[in-house]
């Protein structure tokens, strides 16, 4: 068994990635509690999404920074070892070309920390959220 450092639970799995305490409630509060290197990373891609979506509200859904307007839009998320975009399977689908060089699964699509983000493919898909589930 692992034990986390910080919170004291205890998980099958070492290093067992899950939310210490109480739950963060501001995407200024997310990124905070993320290490330090990631933090600018995170801001980057949050400005992209900002200036991209500027009538979209700011929240925490699912424990990750969130876009909403009438629903959620797009979410990301910090991990061990890429910065995950969560714009949901009919994003991942129409942009599957351009999202070739990265890790995708169903709903998600994994930036590699190391790599420059694609800031302005990620404003593409926010856009395309936006437009295509907002009346939805």
């Amino acid at each position: 068994m692992w034990e986390c450092p910080k919170c004291g639970r205890e998980f099958v799995s070492a290093a067992q990635e899950h939310d210490c305490g109480e739950p963060l409630k501001t995407i200024d509060a997310y990124i905070a509690a993320q290490p330090e290197p990631v933090r600018p990373l995170l801001n980057q891609v949050r400005r992209t999404i900002h200036d991209a979506l500027p009538d979209a509200q700011e929240r925490i859904s699912w424990g990750m920074p969130t876009y909403w307007s009438k629903r959620n839009i797009v979410h990301f998320a910090a991990f061990q070892k890429h910065i995950g975009l969560y714009p949901g399977a009919e994003a991942i689908e129409n942009f599957r070309d351009r999202l070739k060089e990265y890790a995708t699964s169903k709903g998600a699509v994994r930036f590699p920390y190391g790599e420059p983000l694609p800031l302005k493919l990620i404003e593409e898909i926010a856009k395309w959220c936006y437009e295509t589930y907002r009346h939805r």
